[in-house]
């Protein structure tokens, strides 16, 4: 049982598990903050605009039960925000990382370039 809560604290302290929880965190925090955009700004001006409560829109299927097409295009609204929130952090983010460079890839030999050096090769051999 020890071994096995060793193990865990060293995954559990590992960095990425460590940036991946802030980062899940963090996140829930900015889902919540989009989704308040989405229902208390968005909804209200596409309200407007078709002169009723986007979250109120559904389609009866029977007396009893109807779709709410309208709290799922709320949440078709939230994803691409979100979606395009991260999208622009995480170009703003790969501009500031620095650049990894790339080794020039090792110069292809040709044919005769390669027959000579063995021609070179058995030359010395010789000697």
């Amino acid at each position: 049982m020890k071994k096995f809560l060793e193990e865990f604290k060293k995954f559990a302290l590992k960095g990425n598990v460590m940036d991946m929880a802030i980062g899940v965190i963090v996140a829930g925090g900015f889902t919540s903050i989009v989704t308040a955009l989405t229902e208390e700004i968005i909804n209200p001006i596409i309200g407007l605009l078709f002169q009723m409560d986007l979250s109120n829109v559904r389609i009866p299927i029977t007396d009893t039960v109807s779709l709410g097409i309208g709290n799922f295009i709320s949440a078709i609204i939230n994803f691409i925000l979100l979606a395009f929130v991260l999208f622009v952090m995480l170009k703003a983010v790969n501009k500031l990382m620095p650049k990894k460079e790339e080794k020039p890839a090792a110069p292809v030999k040709s044919d005769e370039a390669k027959a000579l050096e063995e021609i070179l090769a058995i030359l010395k051999e010789k000697k």
